[in-house]
């Protein structure tokens, strides 16, 4: 069974090999309906925000995650317009949150739901560093990373079955590889992003951050900060499974001089 589930998996791969994300050009496996899932994040979204009520409207600091993820996502969604890719967000209808949570951490669903934990905005500090982590979750979000961690999960788990099978006869444990795949809760959980996946949404961060108007030169300061609040104790969540703090700093300072390029100051 491992072996017919490797072989099928390897032709998989081969088949969708072509598509590309954006920027980067990585080529990669997506090989699930993104209308489907932004469908099951609809639905979970819903389901998440009934048992964790977002901070009002009205409150300074959901104004300020809200400004952020607007500016962020309109230069995005101009961008991947203006290059032709605009099917990356076609089924998306961007929403930002924020939620009472200590948990240090944030997530976007396919689709463009976005919430932040309250947790992390000792560490975001302002908006310059809210920016950071906004643009690097809508940039997993845009790349499909969450696609690609749930399509080799699926097949690791359930075998090759198409997603609405898996939905139909397995639904608890396929709603469980979602919220997992897409850090759903109070970490990020176990089908946190890999290591490729989480300097390519640093990059891809950078960029879009600065394709907004912040400087991208603050996710230095950020990632450092994140280094500094797990000193001396269990790493936070958002850091559990991410690379390594200082060959993340030393990456993302590399790439500014490149983010730089797309820096439009508004």
């Amino acid at each position: 069974m491992i072996r017919k589930t490797t072989l099928i998996l390897a032709v998989l791969l081969t088949v969708v090999s072509c598509s590309k994300v954006p920027l980067t050009g990585r080529r990669q496996v997506s090989l699930l309906p993104e209308g489907m899932l932004v469908n099951m994040a609809l639905t979970n979204y819903q389901e998440f925000l009934t048992e964790n009520p977002p901070v009002p409207a009205s409150d300074p600091r959901t104004r300020m995650v809200r400004s952020s993820g607007e500016r962020i996502s309109n230069a995005v969604n101009q961008y991947l317009i203006d290059n032709g890719e605009e099917d990356r967000v076609e089924n998306f209808q961007w929403e930002f949150n924020l939620v009472e949570n200590e948990a240090v951490n944030a997530w976007c669903m396919p689709g463009g739901k976005v919430v932040f934990y309250t947790g992390i905005l000792p560490v975001t500090q302002d908006e310059n560093g809210l920016a950071v982590v906004m643009s690097h979750e809508i940039a997993h979000a845009v790349a499909r990373h969450g696609n690609e961690r749930m399509s080799q999960q699926l097949l690791l788990t359930l075998g090759a079955v198409s997603l609405d099978v898996a939905l139909r006869e397995k639904p608890e444990e396929t709603r469980n590889i979602f919220l997992m795949a897409y850090g759903v809760g109070g970490t990020l959980g176990t089908l946190a992003y890999s290591r490729r996946h989480e300097l390519e949404a640093d990059r891809l961060g950078m960029i879009f951050m600065a394709m907004a108007g912040y400087d991208p030169s603050h996710a230095v300061e950020f990632w450092q900060r994140m280094a500094a609040q797990s000193s001396g104790a269990s790493p936070p969540e958002l850091l559990s499974t991410h690379p390594s703090s200082q060959s993340r700093i030393k990456a993302v300072r590399d790439f500014v001089p490149e983010a730089m390029k797309y820096y439009n100051p508004q």
